[in-house]
């Protein structure tokens, strides 16, 4: 039945265009402290309770070279994903909020397995002069990347700013400087459709904590350029009691249905909607295609509806909400029905599919599997390349002479910005996302500095964070400090200048540390901690080089970390 949008809900989002929404409620940022002293045994935070979850442990591949492949295809945190085929290569683009480089795009040849190729862009567009700073929780949100007239196109949208569009040749060059679409808070998860008359269209949603109005899909006709919208357009589907916390869209036409595909019922509890019109601008009939039912797999949805490049075979890309490691991205087999797109499997026989953990790969070519090597996302770095590589992330604009490959050749050397004395609001973290539920990393580092002020570590941040620190201590030397919400909960003295720090991740985000000199064994230091997401990321781990005290000059007090390493837990 098609879904009548009431005119009050109308008339609400006309209000909501015509008047600038309250300011957002602050970001949260995390200010929670620990005890002065922590037992070696006991959790500083209770374990999540998330649900139990296929053993993901590093390194993780998804392609099980038999011709078939294991969910997640990728176990990070690159959340709410847009792929788009072009010939036999498959880009996808993901949010990054405040952390720049921006737009990470990835390239796959079979929908399973991914590398990191490219961002799109190196520091957020900052009309409000404030990117400088982390913003925990703004900046980009949910893309859309598509292809038309020769040229490849993302549309990202930034909640207090507008929607923005940046386009490219080749996804792996370089991207235009993002041009403001629309102007406007609350304009959020775009994407276009250049219909088969030349017309060109955005569906796009709100967010309520700017626009003060959810559960609306919007339509608006463009210009075929993208270097204007033409008008409102419509409210093409509401229906907050049936379909609550509807967002996401993604165009999509074929066979002359019109299709919007949308996530509904939230992040973590939801479940993949389709809405299908002969118009664009509707009456659209909603059908639920992808449910959580029996599996392990909760809120599946989210992403992209993509075919092979024969044909013959389609696929959702989509994410789950895995709590502390963020949204990974999971790939379910799509079959034609009616004119509806069908996901996964419907093992208990409801008419909506569920998740799959494992399945037969697309086949793209016809080749004998593997036709296409197994690649996961880089994660390990030993710093030998002249420029950061691609898994790394700031946590907000950043500055090229935060960090150098040349200074010391075959590491990175870092300098003491001056920094907030919370550890979490620091821009100049230099992290990446976690790459299995279980995992441990280690990093050598070597803290040029005389100044206290003055701190080198690892890092595992989130809406609560831990770090190992190394700083000067009064009177000379250096000493080790297990840092917990800002808080020293163990310290120890440092042996030598050069110290070896690890953290050990298992199952569910509970993590150990460890400190070691150069060549000898690695010595506990502290309890557990209980890795948590941040706003709307999961959390992270890295390394950087601080100082509290302003007059502490970055050119003299540096940290040189010689590489950073991904391996399997003992």
């Amino acid at each position: 039945m098609s879904k009548h949008v009431p005119s009050s809900v109308a008339a609400v989002v006309a209000l909501a265009l015509s008047v600038s929404a309250a300011p957002p409620p602050p970001a949260s940022s995390p200010t929670a402290t620990a005890p002065a002293t922590m037992p070696t045994t006991a959790p500083l935070i209770p374990p999540s309770t998330t649900r139990p979850q296929p053993n993901v442990r590093f390194p993780w591949s998804p392609d099980q070279r038999d011709g078939t492949y294991r969910n997640p295809i990728i176990c990070a945190d690159y959340s709410d994903p847009d792929v788009v085929r072009d010939g036999q290569d498959y880009w996808l683009v993901a949010s990054s909020f405040t952390c720049t480089p921006a737009l990470p795009i990835l390239h796959s040849r079979d929908l399973v397995n991914w590398t990191i190729v490219n961002h799109a862009v190196r520091n957020l567009p900052d009309p409000r002069g404030l990117f400088h700073t982390v913003r925990h929780g703004e900046g980009v949100w949910a893309p859309a990347i598509r292809k038309h007239a020769g040229k490849f196109w993302i549309f990202f949208p930034m909640p207090d700013e507008g929607i923005y569009v940046t386009t490219a040749d080749d996804p792996r060059g370089k991207w235009s400087e993002p041009h403001l679409l629309v102007a406007g808070k609350g304009l959020i998860d775009p994407c276009p459709l250049w219909d088969d008359d030349g017309k060109a269209y955005l569906v796009h949603a709100y967010a309520r904590s700017r626009a003060g109005i959810k559960d609306i899909l919007r339509v608006r006709p463009m210009a075929p350029d993208a270097s204007k919208l033409l008008g409102e357009g419509q409210v093409v589907y509401s229906d907050p009691p049936g379909q609550p916390t509807l967002e996401g869209p993604k165009f999509l036409k074929r066979d002359g249905w019109y299709y919007i595909s949308a996530p509904a019922g939230g992040v973590a509890t939801g479940w993949q909607l389709i809405l299908r019109s002969r118009n664009v601008f509707g009456p659209y009939e909603p059908k639920k295609v992808l449910e959580q039912g029996p599996t392990p797999i909760n809120g599946p949805h989210q992403g992209a509806i993509v075919d092979t490049p024969d044909g013959n075979q389609w696929w959702f890309v989509h994410f789950q909400d895995a709590d502390a490691y963020g949204r990974i991205t999971h790939l379910q087999p799509v079959t034609w029905q009616d004119g509806w797109p069908l996901m996964g499997t419907d093992t208990d026989g409801n008419g909506v599919g569920e998740p799959v953990l494992k399945h037969a790969k697309p086949r793209v070519s016809g080749d004998v599997p593997p036709a296409v090597p197994p690649a996961v996302p880089q994660t390990s770095d030993d710093f030998e390349g002249e420029v950061l590589a691609l898994q790394w992330q700031w946590q907000a604009n950043h500055s090229p002479d935060w960090a150098s490959l040349s200074a010391r050749k075959g590491s990175i050397r870092l300098p003491a910005v001056p920094a907030p004395a919370n550890l979490a609001d620091v821009p100049s973290l230099l992290l990446q996302k976690l790459p299995a539920r279980e995992f441990s990393v280690e990093t050598k580092v070597e803290l040029t500095a005389t100044s206290p002020a003055v701190q080198a570590g690892l890092a595992m941040i989130g809406a609560k964070h831990a770090a190992l620190v190394v700083q000067p201590a009064e009177g000379g030397g250096a000493r080790v400090a297990l840092l917990v919400n800002n808080e020293p909960v163990a310290t120890m003295p440092a042996e030598g200048r050069a110290l070896r720090l690890r953290i050990q991740v298992r199952d569910g985000g509970i993590c150990t540390f460890a400190v070691a000199g150069e060549g000898g064994p690695f010595a506990p230091i502290g309890g557990t901690f209980q890795a948590t997401p941040g706003r709307w990321v999961g959390a992270k781990v890295g390394i950087f080089c601080r100082s509290t005290d302003p007059a502490a000059a970055p050119e003299s007090n540096h940290a040189d970390f010689d590489y950073f390493r991904f391996a399997a837990t003992e």
